[in-house]
Formats: structure tokens, sequence, C-alpha cells
């Protein structure tokens, strides 16, 4: 590797990555929410294992049953169906046609590992993609573009970057996602939100940076 990779290649890769996340986890590939969910890793947890006890539909609705006895204090083996209001049909039958449903899957988090595996294989990518090139050093600074166009100054650059990340964490949780799951997955599935949100902070990004470089 000698540069960096074209656009196309660029989109290809970024394309075949999120249609394999969400075939292999069935959830959307996200960035921001993979880091909450390692951040809260405990929850995490409990949730998995509290789903993990639920898995099999007859011990959730035995479940269900227990805890609708206990609450209205009724046995959970009465068969009691309450009548239905006038003008409605008889849709609690026990034969009812399972396939109602069927038709509403329930989707459940993917599993944690997947998403502290995402954060790990981004770090050592980048990682393994600049050793490769030649051009891995460490640096303490943000470059010369940065120096020249916002500050020179080392304890000013530290509080404008930290100030800059809070917005930025602010803004993904504001927006419910980052770039990666509106731009790459809600805009591939044509959410609106998603449309809106990409538009809104390409075009903030357009606009500050026109702002630097040719007002500033």
């Amino acid at each position: 590797m000698s540069g960096y990779w074209p656009w196309w290649a660029g989109a290809a890769g970024l394309a075949l990555i999120t249609i394999n996340y969400a075939l292999t986890t069935d959830r959307s590939f996200g960035v921001s929410s993979a880091w909450d969910r390692v951040l809260h890793w405990r929850r995490e947890r409990r949730l998995e294992e509290m789903d993990g006890e639920f898995t099999d539909e007859r011990a959730l609705a035995d479940a269900l049953a227990a805890a609708t006895a206990e609450h209205f204090g009724t046995s959970p083996t009465a068969t009691t169906v309450p009548p239905a209001s006038y003008g409605t049909s008889q849709l609690l039958e026990t034969d009812a046609d399972p396939t109602v449903h069927e038709a509403t899957p329930v989707t459940n988090p993917a599993p944690l590992v997947t998403q502290a595996a995402l954060l790990i294989s981004i770090f050592f990518g980048g990682l393994i993609a600049a050793v490769t090139s030649g051009r891995f050093h460490l640096r303490f600074d943000m470059g010369p573009g940065f120096r020249n166009v916002v500050t020179a100054n080392p304890t000013i650059m530290i509080i404008l970057l930290f100030v800059g990340g809070v917005l930025v964490g602010f803004g993904t949780r504001l927006a419910g996602g980052c770039s990666s799951g509106h731009g790459l997955n809600g805009c591939g599935r044509l959410r609106p939100v998603s449309l809106v949100a990409t538009a809104v902070f390409f075009g903030t990004a357009v606009a500050v940076s026109f702002l630097l470089w040719k007002v500033i």
C-alpha cells in the first residue's frame, strides 16, 4: 500500500462491510451504538441473560401467564376468555392462526461481543493500513492545517478538541446515530430520518469547511 484507495474502491469496501455486518448480526452497522453498548457492558450482559431466558416461546408464554396470575390473583391455567366488545370478532381463541404472530418478528440486539469486535477491528484496521503504507508515526498535534487555520497553541487545541468531542457525542445522541449508522445503513435502507440526518451533518460540514478555508 503506497497511497489511499480510490474513491470507488472505498465505496465498494464500505458497502461490503455494511452488507456483511447486517447479514451476520441482523443489526445495523453503527459505531456510536457499539461504543455505548461496550461502555455499559454490565447492563448489556444482564439484558442478554434476560433475553436468553425467554428464547423459548412456550417458556415466555408460561412466564407471562404466571405474572398475570400473580398480579390479578387468578389461576395461570384458567382458560376464561373475557367477553369481546360489541362488533369485534373472537380472535383470542387458542386455536387462532399461528401465522398472525409470525408476521411481526422481534429483532434482538446483536451480541455484545460483536460490538467489541467491531471497535477493536476499526483500531487495528487503521493501524495495519498506516504501518503497511509507511505513514505510521506518533504525533501530538493536528497537523499544519489545524495550526494554520485554527490554533498552534497546544492548550487551546486540547480545549477545542474536548469541546468538539462533547458536541459530537451530544449530536450523535440527539440524532439517534452517527455518520456510519445514518449514512451507511439508514440511507441504504431509505429511512427518512437517516436521509435528513445525513443531509444535515454533511451540509454543516461543507458550510464549516468553506467558512474556515475561504472566509477565515
